[in-house]
């Protein structure tokens, strides 16, 4: 058997722990250095993706194959696409519902007219598409596992 298919050796399975628990130390100095926004900007997204990959720390094993960690990688980032669909769409539906109109005599309220609605921004379209096509990948490697 190759190298590849028995899995992670013990070295490999502790390099990428180091990795997954260093991106949040590192996340979290940029957070709190106290010399520039953007590095702060940097660190609140790093923050949020080190969380992510956090959730394939129990993978971090020996014998774990490549593959898995990877598969489950893909996971978790479409679970996060999908979760933020929905907060966005939970959050129109607040400003929809709970929020009163804009005021259309308004500069700010002439803007907000004019937007379309988050069902049309590229944004929300990119994120579906990123959702189903690690849907789609997930799918087949599944299914043309060994």
């Amino acid at each position: 058997m190759s190298n590849h298919e028995q899995g992670m050796t013990r070295q490999g399975a502790l390099r990428l722990e180091f990795f997954i628990i260093g991106l949040g130390i590192f996340a979290l100095l940029l957070i709190f250095q106290p010399f520039s926004l953007q590095l702060f900007a940097i660190g609140s997204v790093l923050v949020v993706i080190a969380g992510l990959i956090n959730n394939l720390l129990p993978m971090a094993q020996p014998g774990v194959k490549v593959r898995s960690v990877i598969t489950v990688a893909m996971v978790v980032a479409m679970i996060f696409c999908i979760v933020l669909l929905v907060s966005i769409a939970a959050a129109h539906l607040y400003g929809a519902f709970f929020l009163k109109p804009p005021d259309p005599n308004t500069l700010a309220g002439k803007v907000q007219l004019g937007t379309p609605p988050f069902w049309r921004q590229p944004l929300v379209w990119g994120i579906a598409a990123v959702a189903a096509g690690l849907a789609v990948i997930i799918t087949a490697m599944t299914k043309y596992r060994d």
